[in-house]
């Protein structure tokens, strides 16, 4: 009986955990992670807004013409919010990061939905006047519960992931990591806070001297970085939303 109960429960955690691990990173099924190769690539930023790197990431941005889209968490975005203002202003994207930079596989299925994504949706609409509908969760790490809920939000993963949350992934080394793997319909996450478990907190500054130099690269090959709603390109969304 004892063992009978132990093989249900591990079953239970592999359905919960293990099954949408292989689904979403393994087949790609129920989450957004590539475009289409037609010269558009996109990048995205986690974990912020953070209060002294985030402007100057928009500042960059700016500089080069370049749009995005950022993945807030919402005790963050409630914090700071005329940083969020800032970024919907200037023509980027915010999506939900969760409200706090929790995996979902230590949550109650339900926790998720009903309060990292409701609380952080009500935060950045009250701020922007629009709603998110784009998702990524911590680490990319989803349960089964979420996959249920993709006609709310839209989940997006990425192709390509530099490891940007370390100091010791040098200006030079990053630089070169994003040269030879940006590739047509590349979705590429880097991260403007460094506040976040495991990261270093002066990070973000290597990454935005990389990025500078990185972005003039890019214009030179013809690759055009836009927002991950015109690299999804669902005209749908609004009514997907109601």
């Amino acid at each position: 009986m004892r063992k009978s109960l132990q093989w249900a429960g591990l079953s239970l955690l592999a359905m919960y955990m293990l099954l949408p691990w292989i689904l979403t990173r393994i087949l790609n099924i129920g989450v957004f992670r590539r475009g289409r190769k037609d010269g558009r690539i996109a990048f995205t930023f986690d974990d912020g807004p953070d209060p002294l790197y985030t402007p100057k990431l928009l500042t960059l941005l700016k500089k080069h013409e370049v749009k995005a889209t950022f993945f807030v968490l919402g005790h963050k975005a409630n914090q700071h919010p005329d940083i969020i203002r800032r970024i919907h202003e200037e023509g980027h994207q915010i999506g939900i990061h969760n409200y706090t930079h929790r995996p979902n596989w230590l949550m109650m299925p339900w926790t998720t939905t009903n309060f990292h994504l409701k609380k952080t949706s009500a935060i950045i609409e009250s701020i922007t006047g629009t709603k998110p509908y784009y998702y990524r969760p911590p680490w990319g790490i989803i349960n089964i519960y979420d996959l249920f809920f993709r006609k709310r939000y839209e989940i997006v993963l990425w192709s390509m992931m530099p490891g940007d949350w370390k100091r010791d992934v040098s200006r030079s080394r990053l630089k070169g990591l994003l040269l030879r793997n940006i590739k047509n319909g590349s979705v590429i996450v880097l991260h403007d806070s460094g506040d976040t478990i495991g990261s270093d907190w002066d990070a973000p500054k290597y990454m935005m001297i990389a990025l500078d130099e990185v972005l003039i690269d890019i214009k030179q090959r013809g690759l055009h970085c836009v927002r991950i709603d015109e690299m999804v390109g669902n005209a749908d969304v609004e009514d997907r939303i109601r």
